[in-house]
């Protein structure tokens, strides 16, 4: 791969001109294609374009805002930065607003052109992988798309669901709140031959103690007060599909007897009743707790647990899984942007390093909630996420800085967050990551020894 800051399509009519911007930029690391024409360069170009283009105003033929225009039909998301003289700054100004990315009036400083080019660069480049995302996500199969992500633990729980989907062995879930158990449980589901069956979810903390029975087993009319009609329970509702019993431990422990032996029976009794009702179901359970711990405790039957734990599947925390942070968050922002009709601004490295610097106490489903938050708020984008992690003064305390670590700790962690994020984002351009940190290249290098960083290790 040849090491450069990055694309520039170069389109003016003037060859001194020309020539000389093109070394400016060649100079600064970008690979430049120069063209006298605007219609010779929208022949080579293509809507995978990874880069920028410069474009004079005053051309024959079409001129710049033509181009641009043209440009846009192909990809309203190519960067066009408008070189103009002094009597077309409205007209450029005008361009702006139909799409171009900036312009810069003649004469200017080759440093003015740089940098418009870098931050826009830097732009394409975001775009380019948030689309990457989302071809990722819809060419994947069902399960890749509910449950997203490529660390190991990630891509082990996928194989593992895969191999035991459509059996009828019962499966234990065992995981930290907001880790996605349902989201799992529904998989087994849909995955198996019971898919066109029901799927039935039962929060047995949700349920009181008095109406656990009729919940599950169902009743007949007239079976306590208030029964005034027949009632099909959950698992007699469940019948021929998949029955989730979701924070398990909760369980009366009169009812784990009869969840039991319906298990074991394979039939029902409703309240009320006398004849059983034969039930074909699997059974998923889940827990934020060692059962193991519960039965030790007597909270919890050892003969149901057993039933219960034929398979068990253990969900990672949020904070295993921290190469998965960004891709999790740019999803999820993704779908709130589509749900609430808003912008979605690309995160900055910094920002992708707060992600990765936060404990996430709510796993899963407290990022989606920020990446939400994210997505709804006024702040500008380089502030929403420091001041919803707690990194701001003033802003909620979300980021716990005593959780266990010293400052330098923390600190050191963060950094090394951020010089990450920037290389991946670069692919391991030294140049690029110098420029976007603001860093000589010296300490840039010291920084990466320090915290076992290699460029070798970010190059694709």
């Amino acid at each position: 791969m040849n090491e450069t800051a990055g694309q520039v399509i170069l389109v003016d009519d003037e060859p001194a001109m020309r020539a000389a911007t093109a070394q400016w930029l060649e100079l600064d690391g970008y690979q430049v294609t120069s063209f006298d024409s605007a219609e010779q360069a929208l022949r080579s170009l293509e809507r995978a374009f990874d880069g920028v283009i410069i474009s004079d105003v005053k051309m024959p033929r079409m001129d710049g805002l033509s181009f641009q225009q043209h440009v846009a039909a192909l990809d309203a998301a190519i960067p066009v930065v408008l070189v103009t003289g002094h009597g077309d700054v409205t007209m450029a100004v005008e361009a702006m607003r139909n799409g171009a990315y900036d312009f810069i009036e003649k004469p200017f400083a080759p440093e003015r052109l740089l940098d418009i080019v870098r931050r826009a660069c830097d732009k394409r480049h975001l775009v380019l992988e948030n689309r990457a995302l989302r071809q990722q996500l819809a060419a994947g199969t069902g399960l890749e798309r509910s449950l997203i992500g490529n660390a190991p633990a990630i891509r082990r729980l996928r194989q593992e669901i895969t191999d035991i989907a459509d059996t009828p062995a019962s499966v234990l879930i065992e995981g930290a709140t907001g880790t996605g158990k349902e989201v799992v449980a529904r998989a087994l589901h849909d995955l198996s031959r019971r898919r066109n069956a029901n799927f039935v979810a039962v929060n047995c903390a949700a349920i009181p103690e008095n109406v656990f029975e009729s919940e599950l087993f169902g009743h007949e009319a007239g079976a306590f007060t208030g029964a005034q009609k027949r009632r099909i329970g959950k698992l007699e509702h469940a019948s021929g599909g998949t029955l989730f019993l979701d924070e398990v431990a909760s369980m009366p422990m009169q009812m784990q007897v009869k969840v039991l032996r319906a298990l074991q029976e394979r039939e029902i009794v409703r309240l009320g009743a006398n004849d059983p009702v034969a039930v074909d179901i699997r059974i998923v359970a889940a827990s934020n707790e060692n059962l193991i711990d519960a039965v030790q405790d007597g909270r919890f039957r050892s003969d149901l647990y057993y039933r219960l734990n034929v398979v068990s599947l253990r969900l990672p925390r949020l904070c295993e899984r921290d190469g998965d942070l960004p891709l999790l968050f740019d999803y999820f922002a993704q779908e709130a942007g589509r749900i609430y009709e808003r912008p979605v601004p690309a995160l900055s490295p910094a920002c992708i390093a707060a992600l990765g610097a936060h404990a996430w106490p709510g796993n899963v489903r407290e990022l989606k909630n920020i990446a939400e938050r994210y997505v709804l708020s006024s702040l500008p984008p380089h502030e929403r996420l420091p001041h919803m992690l707690g990194l701001l003064p003033g802003s909620s305390g979300m980021f716990d800085a005593t959780s266990g670590r010293s400052l330098a700790e923390l600190t050191h962690d963060f950094e090394r967050r951020i010089l990450e994020a920037s290389l991946r984002k670069h692919q391991g351009n030294i140049q690029a990551v110098m420029d976007e940190l603001g860093l000589p290249r010296r300490t840039l290098n010291q920084k990466m020894a320090n915290h076992g960083l290699e460029r070798r290790q970010f190059v694709s």
